[in-house]
């Protein structure tokens, strides 16, 4: 059957364009979309460290110059992978040229750029034009699994979340600047990098609502040595230093809609924690367990069990009928880390052939920013904080 074509053009190339471009290249070979994702053109900063990106991720082509590939008739979506000081613009300038538009996390730098993405996603919407921001732990089989049993209601009346964040990439000092530590290109640090992830994994699971915060940032290594080269995250230090604009560790208290306590710390400084996701969610019924260092597990704890026989309950999320596993491989064969893009591109591709609302949308991506700001505020104000709810 022959399909119709959503040609793809992805802008950045490194950390997350790596992840995103082998979602593309897999996605149509393991699930039977109903549209056939072409990888159009590659954009990049530098015309040829991008088109050797290009010819080695699989791209068609390459360009340095996003705005001339957004305003290509034969562009049908733009998948943007930068960081988030440009979100805004790159994201509003393809919605308004009719483009699809798949936008990494968080959404923005700040609340009123979120805003104002959301707005013109809103405009894009009434003439067929769909956006989604790109939390991807969500489509961990594992994780989609625990929305499952809280929304069928195994653990009863949701009361406790505890949600970690746990990495340690630049807990030595010398680490070397990046662009993840310049409060003007990322927005924030440890808080909106990775607690991000948690503050959405814990209202998409419980399907509830952050109402109010109250945290503290820390930056502990208040200076660090600029980087001379670029290599994974960091590059390599030079002996000229510069300041640290964001902070290296958040933690904060959190008030759900329903009235559910909730307890985050994300941080990169817990050292021999490499990308560790942990969530707990205690009900009246039950108990939900997740750990992405052992990713494939979801444990369950029910407490309607004989007392001589109670305890968290091992579940391995590879069978058919776990959310997404069908695709893969035999019971037991586990999945990892670059599925979880491969499930993105999936629902992205089949929801804007169904003319339906991705998820998360750029309202859902608003919101979290939002509760990033409040935790912000916090921080400086030491008072607790209400989040405005859309």
């Amino acid at each position: 059957m022959t399909r119709t074509s959503l040609r793809v053009a992805m802008i950045g190339h490194a950390f997350m364009g790596n992840a995103h471009s082998q979602a593309w290249r897999t996605a149509p070979r393991f699930f039977d979309l109903p549209l056939r994702p072409e990888m159009a053109v590659l954009v990049g900063r530098d015309a040829d460290r991008a088109a050797e990106a290009a010819d080695r991720l699989g791209w068609a082509e390459s360009s340095a110059d996003w705005r001339a590939v957004i305003a290509r008739d034969d562009v049908d979506l733009v998948d943007i992978c930068t960081p988030g000081d440009t979100h805004a613009e790159i994201a509003i300038a393809a919605l308004r040229a009719g483009k699809h538009v798949l936008c990494e996390k968080p959404l923005a730098n700040t609340v009123a750029e979120a805003e104002q993405m959301t707005a013109v996603a809103d405009e894009a919407r009434a003439h067929g034009v769909r956006a989604m921001v790109g939390f991807t732990y969500r489509r961990v089989p594992a994780i989609g699994l625990a929305r499952r049993l809280v929304e069928e209601g195994r653990i009863g009346e949701v009361r406790h979340v505890r949600a970690q964040y746990l990495q340690d990439w630049i807990a030595d000092p010398e680490a070397p600047l990046s662009w993840r530590l310049d409060k003007a290109k990322a927005g924030s640090g440890a808080l909106g990098d990775i607690g991000a992830h948690v503050i959405d994994l814990t209202q998409y699971i419980t399907g509830d609502r952050i109402a109010e915060v109250s945290g503290r940032l820390e930056t502990f290594v208040k200076e660090r040595p600029y980087a001379t080269s670029h290599s994974g995250l960091s590059g390599t230090a030079s002996t000229e230093r510069g300041p640290v604009t964001v902070d290296d560790a958040a933690s904060f208290l959190a008030t759900f809609g329903s009235g559910a306590m909730g307890v985050f710390e994300a941080t990169r400084f817990a050292t021999g924690r490499k990308n560790a996701i942990r969530i707990e969610i205690n009900g009246s019924l039950g108990s939900l367990a997740f750990d992405f260092e052992d990713m494939n597990v979801l444990e369950y704890f029910d407490a309607r069990d004989d007392a001589e026989v109670n305890g968290f309950r091992r579940i391995l999320a590879t069978e058919p009928g776990h959310p997404y596993v069908a695709a893969w491989w035999p019971p037991g064969h586990g999945l990892g880390y670059e599925h979880g893009f491969t499930h993105q591109v999936v629902d992205l591709v089949e929801a804007i052939a169904a003319g339906a609302d991705p998820a998360p949308s750029f309202a859902d991506g608003l919101q979290v920013q939002r509760v990033l700001a409040a935790v912000e505020t916090s921080s400086h104000t030491r008072t607790w904080q209400e989040i405005p709810q859309s």
